[in-house]
């Protein structure tokens, strides 16, 4: 079945690669003598913060003969190979304008180079209901805007050869004052919107009426209009001089906080986006939750900035499918085909055997195309590109795809699989805001706006069972092998309450321990981390000995093969009801069977997980692109569930989403697995 899937990917796959036109592609522009971000940006008809996007590192200045990459010009949205000399010439006359997708008030204001607010003047009755595709509006002439887009961070040319440095001068959360005492804030990386408005002594709510353009978006460097006017004082240090950032004005804690009952299933994390705040910003006003949040905690938070969050409907996607406008869907899969067709060494079968990535990449495709031809039985309007990534852990064809191939045009991306690879996507797709949806990655590094994990993290894993113990008042106790010092460290930093028990002089499990820990009142949750058998066996008789005087529950944190040995019974484990956080359910109901039958039926074989999850993300994804709102529309108002999983995506701070979609799964004394509730 592998064999007759991978020719035919060597067939398709060429003729995708020979039709494509090269076009869209980024410039590279070697920094020359005494040029500066503002003169390069000038060049190349684009803003600094444009640039600084694509290069981080420029915003700490710029090297003679470094290179930078060009991202497209405003004015056209494509690749320019050449740089643009002349500047268009701009008239008192109004100018036409028909909304594209993706695009935004604040999106055409930089291309124009006029305020949003001048924008909604012009069309006060058109923008009523907001920005919609295919409206004709009017944009003012730039002169009839008095708010310049955004002024970059202080630099200096580059130095000639036979010139010496001058002392370096960084601005870093450097507030710019200008006439009539308006103080000015430019967004920076990790930046919140209640961090902002902290340091001036103001609300969000006053944050956001000064700038409307942040209602809906936060984006890294743009120019904020704040309250007050801290002082700025130049410091010396050594030979360099660098602006002291302004000191958060004294504010009085009674007048900005109010206290917030915790409610079921809320966490640290979705408590704090509530209130537009890092983890970190809600655990400075309340040091207890260093220990975990409980149902029914009284915190302190921002007064009267909750934003409710929007109440998330539950598999209802299929109901409110449209299908008359056209979506682009993209599929960046590392098939390796190259690598195929130049190995004269081993046979395609050989390698198959051989090759588990590219064993779990096919089956992953095969689960894609049972949901693309779901998809097309449904009727959706969806386009479909399935390209090849050519990746390894440190390499991959994605910067040559997403110029070849257009990829910023497209209305999603699923793909690629490796961590690092799919972040670069998501780097370079992020100006046009195209969704790039990481398929199988658990790992976490840098977040873009664009970025969706469909995979939760370990951390989330962990303190999602955490949560569901909390939720319902347990007594949790752990068991910790001293091999695993990691989850020992992560249970003293973030889940404080959880006693963890002793062992003896020989590190072993000691019973009495164990029991000295439990209450009768209360279920007792017995958090066992250890691969040891022995270890598992002691704690386990003891549990099952307990069980006469106490309510006891056996817990682990993650995957454990070893509770699959011989030596640890099924029946010992369903006595305890092992309980355990999930990516994946048990699913015996009717569309589940159809499914694994027609799977059967097509590759002659039963689906495993990779082929699952490949019909789960792509169909998840199509089902999105299938509505008339857009994709990040309908992840935050609509959760979703396919065969073995969920979808719920949540934001991280300010920068992506990431999948909470957890099942919290025990075994029940029928020997079945079921979900908890």
């Amino acid at each position: 079945m592998k064999n007759r899937i991978i020719f035919s990917l060597l067939f398709v796959l060429s003729v995708t690669f020979n039709t494509s036109a090269k076009q869209d592609k980024y410039v590279k522009h070697t920094v020359a003598q005494g040029e500066t971000i503002t003169m390069i940006a000038q060049k190349y008809k684009v803003t600094p913060y444009d640039i600084y996007k694509l290069n981080p590192d420029s915003q700490n200045g710029i090297e003679l003969n470094s290179v930078l990459l060009i991202p497209p010009t405003v004015a056209t949205s494509t690749f320019s190979a050449v740089p643009q000399q002349t500047t268009p010439k701009t008239t008192g006359n109004p100018t036409s304008h028909l909304v594209k997708p993706k695009e935004t008030l604040f999106s055409l204001s930089r291309q124009y180079g006029v305020t949003v607010e001048a924008i909604k003047s012009a069309n006060a009755e058109l923008l009523k209901d907001g920005l919609k595709i295919g409206q004709t509006i009017r944009i003012p002439s730039a002169e009839a805007s008095q708010e310049t887009y955004q002024k970059p961070p202080v630099e200096k040319p580059v130095p000639t050869p036979k010139e010496t440095p001058k002392p370096i001068v960084k601005t870093e959360a450097k507030p710019e004052v200008v006439k009539g005492n308006t103080t000015y804030h430019i967004i920076e990386p990790k930046e919140t919107k209640y961090g902002i408005s902290k340091k001036y002594g103001m609300t969000i709510q006053e944050l956001e009426r000064l700038n409307p353009a942040i209602v809906n978006e936060f984006p890294v460097g743009l120019k904020l209009v704040v309250s007050g006017n801290p002082e700025v004082k130049p410091v010396v240090e050594s030979n360099k001089v660098k602006e002291e950032a302004p000191k958060s004005p004294a504010v009085s804690t009674k007048k900005y906080l109010e206290e917030y009952v915790v409610r079921p299933k809320e966490t640290i994390s979705s408590i704090a986006n509530d209130y537009g705040m890092t983890e970190q910003e809600l655990i400075a006003l309340n040091p207890e939750l260093k220990k975990g949040v409980k149902l029914g905690m009284i915190l302190r938070v921002p007064k009267g900035q909750r934003k409710e969050p929007i109440k998330k409907e539950q598999g209802n996607l299929l109901k409110k499918m449209n299908t008359n406008a056209r979506k682009q869907l993209a599929l960046l899969l590392p098939f390796n085909i190259s690598k195929i067709e130049s190995d004269t060494v081993n046979s395609t079968q050989a390698r198959l055997k051989k090759d588990k990535f590219l064993n779990m990449t096919l089956d992953f495709y095969s689960g894609a195309l049972m949901a693309i031809d779901s998809a097309r039985v449904l009727g959706m309007n969806v386009d479909i590109k399935i390209l090849d990534s050519q990746e390894t852990k440190n390499t991959s064809n994605v910067a040559t795809l997403a110029a070849d191939q257009k990829l910023n045009t497209m209305d999603a991306v699923i793909g690629p699989f490796y961590q690092s690879n799919v972040e670069k996507l998501a780097e370079i797709l992020e100006p046009t805001k195209t969704p790039v949806i990481s398929p199988l990655s658990k790992e976490s590094g840098k977040k873009f706006s664009n970025l969706y994990q469909s995979m939760p993290s370990l951390e989330q894993m962990r303190a999602s069972i955490f949560e569901f113990m909390n939720s319902k008042g347990g007594n949790v106790v752990a068991v910790v092998d001293p091999k695993k010092g990691s989850v020992k460290q992560y249970l003293q930093e973030n889940q404080a309450e959880t006693r963890i028990i002793g062992l003896t002089a020989k590190n072993t499990f000691s019973a009495d321990s164990l029991k000295v820990s439990l209450k009768k009142d209360k279920m007792n949750y017995v958090v066992l981390a250890s691969e040891s058998t022995g270890m598992i066996l002691a704690t386990t008789n003891a549990m099952l000995a307990f069980q006469k005087e106490y309510q006891v529950q056996l817990v682990i944190m993650e995957p454990n093969e070893t509770l699959d040995f011989e030596e640890i019974s099924l029946t010992r484990l369903t006595k305890l009801k092992l309980l355990y956080p999930s990516l994946t359910r048990p699913n015996e109901s009717v569309e589940a069977n159809q499914f694994d039958a027609k799977y059967k039926k097509l590759n002659k074989i039963i689906p495993n997980a990779f082929a699952i999850r490949g019909f789960d993300v792509t169909f998840d994804t199509l089902l999105r692109l299938s509505q008339e709102k857009t994709f990040e529309e309908t992840i935050q108002s609509d959760d979703s569930e396919q065969i073995e999983s969920k979808f719920n995506y949540n934001p991280n701070s300010t920068y992506g989403y990431s999948n909470s979609g957890i099942y919290i799964l025990y075994y029940d004394t029928d020997l079945s697995i079921k979900e908890a509730s």
